[in-house]
Formats: C-alpha cells, structure tokens, sequence
C-alpha cells in the first residue's frame, strides 16, 4: 500500500471516529498510536512518545493556565459587568451605540480571557438582555454578540494562538502582535457597519432615553475607570514582555496576579469565585494539553510517512494548483470543517498537513495563523452547522430562534471575509507589528 492511501486512511479513520461521537483527542490520539504499530510495530511508540517529550519540554506552554485563569477571575469576579456600564453611558447617546459598545466589549474581554466561547457567554448574559429591553432589533443584537465573540481567539493573548504556535512551532509572541492589527480592523469593520447601519434605520438601534443619558460627570468617569482596569492589567503584562523585560511566561504569571490582586481590592475574590476559576482553569488546561498531545503523536505518525511531500507533489505537479490556489482552498476547506468541529479539532486535524505544507509552498507561518484564525470563526458562524449558532441558540432567550441568528450573521459573515481578504492581499496587516516590536 501506498503511503499517499495510508494517509487517507488516518484521516477517513480519524473522521469516522469523530463522526461517532469520540473526543476528539481520544481520535486522534487513538489513530495516530493504530497507524504506528501497523506500520513499524512496537518502534512506532518511540515516535508520539518523542513528540510527548518535546510538549513536556515547552517552557512556554505555562502560559496557557496563566491566561486562562486571568481570564476567569475577571469574568467571575464581574468586572466584565463594569465594563459594559461604562460602554452603556459613554455610547447610550449614539443610533446604535449600545452595539457599538458591546463590540468594544467584547474587544476588551478577549482581551482578558483569549477565548470566544468566553466572549459569547458573557455577551449573551450581560449584553443581550439589556439591547432587547431598550428596543433594539433581535436579530442585529444576535448577530453583534456572535461577531463580537469572534475576536476573542484573534486578540491577544489568543489561547488558541498559543495552541496553533506549539503545532506549527512558531513564536508565540510574534504571532499574538500578529493577531493585534487584523483583530482591531475587524472590530473597527463591524463599529462601521454596525453605525451605517443604524444611521440608515434608525429603529435597529435607538438612542437611549433622555432620564438614562442625563447621568453626572462624576458618574461617567468613575464608570471610565472601573472600565479602563481590564486595560490596565492587559498593558502591565504585555508592556514589559513587549519591551524584553519579561519573558512570555513572565509576563502571563504578572496577568494572572494582577487580575488577582484586583479581584481582591474590589472585594470581589470570594471562595467561589476563587473555586470555579481554578475548577474551570484546570478543566480547561487539561482539555488543551491532551488535545496537543494527541495531535503531536499524530503528526509524528503523519510526518514519518512523508505524506505532507506525497500531497505537495499531488497539487503542484499533478495538478498543476498554483500556491494561491492551494491556500484558498485549504481556507475553503476549514469553512467545511467549521460545519462540525470547533477551532482547535479544525487545528490539530489538518495540522499536520497544513502547516508543512504552507511552508513548503513558501507562505509566512506567521501571517497563515491568523488567516487561519480568522477562517476557523467564519466557519463557525457559517448556516447551518456552525459550532456558534447553536451555542448562541442555547443562550438566546426563547424569543430569539434558529431563523433570527441564522439570519443575524450574514452580513457579519460578510464582514469578516473582506477582513480576511485584506490580510490575505496585504500581508503586512498582520506582519507589520510582530516585524517593528522583534526588528525583522
């Protein structure tokens, strides 16, 4: 047998598995550790397990409990709540503003915690309910909520960059600035379309009520700095690892401790709140590193058939595919994929295929994370199977339904693919940063 038909077969296999309901680390996992015994017997252990050892051996893998606890305390402690009062009285006076808020919001909590679902959970609880209550269209809000989400694994720090830098064995550092200028130019493509929008029909997002804005300035500016404390324990940790002053795992431990210490002046940092961010941080943790795991061993597996080669030589000589050709279609294909699987399976499925292969065709890892980034969250909110439909579904309130989000996304959708064709033809949107700060 062919080593091109092997490797079909780990990836019909590895489809098969995930198609019956398998963790998705237990199916690649599973596969990769089958194709080694059938193909080199008990050597073939000596494989994953070197690549288990190098996962053992990466310092800056620390980082990801770091980020995500940070993330966890300030999303329990509700200082995600200060901050949509301070967007709710700064913007209530603009057609619109209330959204335009919420995308802010949003950019804010990804910041904070590097994790979409996080995004969508705290934007459907806190956001949602108070757009619906002051007037605004249902359909537009759900859509605001589910593309402000999208931001969460494209902003630093990016729990899922830190995955995709482990795979393809990139800086992290470089690619979270890599994730900055592309992750303000879509929240910055949405505010503008979100504001003509609302210019244009005006009964899609009213302004608030005179009693609502007459709020003193005093009010205001304490509100501005409830509000400006999650920048602020953004900037104490990525300034002095920007600078060179810290390392990256440095830096994650001062965000981690920061957002403690705040929790705790605020008098927010009660035993709950301390047991469920340490509950979910471990869960969480645990899921990524197994899930990183399995990949590397499939990968290993994947990489000693010389199958990234065997397929290179399929689409650039057989089938005569330019290398534009071929990186369009692999974004097409994680649209697909999107229908069923969320942003990390899509990562550590076609990883070790993709990632070979975009470097071989001579394309920069760095920049093809963030498309990569980008494509995964338009999958997900693509009808009629994307992962964050059903997610918003389950927390929409009953009026909202299946119709409404499908409906709400579209233009949203539409958004995200001209961000994503921007950075595609000009690549220094998202190299420009990483290449000022690391003097490339």
């Amino acid at each position: 047998m062919s080593y091109e038909m092997i490797a079909i077969l780990m990836f019909a296999g590895m489809m098969l598995m995930l198609m019956t309901g398998q963790r998705v680390f237990a199916a690649i996992g599973f596969v990769g550790a089958f194709a080694g015994l059938m193909l080199w017997g008990t050597g073939g252990v000596d494989m994953p397990f070197s690549a288990a050892m190098k996962l053992m051996k990466w310092y800056p893998l620390l980082t990801l409990p770091m980020f995500i606890f940070m993330g966890y305390v300030l999303s329990e402690s509700k200082i995600a709540d200060d901050l949509y009062k301070m967007f709710h009285v700064w913007m209530g006076p603009v057609k619109g503003g209330l959204a335009i808020g919420t995308i802010g919001l949003m950019v804010l909590i990804s910041a904070m915690n590097g994790l979409s679902v996080a995004g969508m959970a705290i934007g459907a609880t806190i956001a949602l309910p108070e757009l619906l209550r002051r007037g605004y269209d249902k359909i537009m809000v759900t859509g605001v909520i589910q593309a402000g989400s999208s931001l969460g694994i494209l902003v630093p720090p990016s729990v899922v960059l830190v995955l995709y830098a482990m795979i393809a064995r990139q800086p992290v550092g470089q690619l979270w600035l890599a994730g900055v200028v592309p992750g303000l130019l879509m929240a910055t493509l949405f505010i503008i379309y979100i504001y003509v929008r609302c210019r244009i029909q005006p009964e899609l997002g009213p302004v608030l009520p005179e009693e609502e804005r007459n709020v003193p300035m005093s009010e205001k500016l304490r509100l501005l700095r409830a509000g400006l404390l999650p920048l602020i324990i953004f900037a104490s940790m990525m300034f002095p690892f920007v600078k060179g002053w810290t390392s990256l795992v440095e830096s994650s431990a001062i965000g981690a401790m920061a957002a403690f210490v705040a929790a705790i002046l605020k008098g927010r940092m009660t035993k709950q709140v301390f047991e469920v961010s340490v509950r979910q941080t471990l869960a969480v943790s645990c899921m990524f590193m197994w899930i990183i795991l399995a990949a590397l061993g499939f990968g290993a597996i994947f990489d000693g058939l010389g199958a990234v080669k065997a397929i290179e030589n399929l689409f650039t000589e057989q089938l005569g595919l330019s290398p534009w050709m071929i990186l369009i279609l692999m974004q097409l294909s994680f649209i697909v994929m999107g229908t069923f699987l969320d942003d990390t399976a899509m990562l550590v499925i076609v990883a070790p295929l993709y990632v070979p292969l975009v470097g071989h065709l001579g394309f920069d890892l760095i920049w093809y994370g963030v498309l990569y980034t980008i494509t995964t969250q338009i999958a997900y909110m693509t009808p009629p199977f994307g992962y964050n439909l059903f997610l918003m579904r389950a927390m929409a309130p009953p009026e909202i339904g299946l119709r409404d989000i499908y409906r709400s996304i579209v233009p949203f959708a539409a958004v995200m693919v001209l961000a994503l064709t921007l950075v595609m033809i000009f690549p220094e949107i998202a190299l420009w940063l990483p290449n000022t700060v690391y003097g490339k």
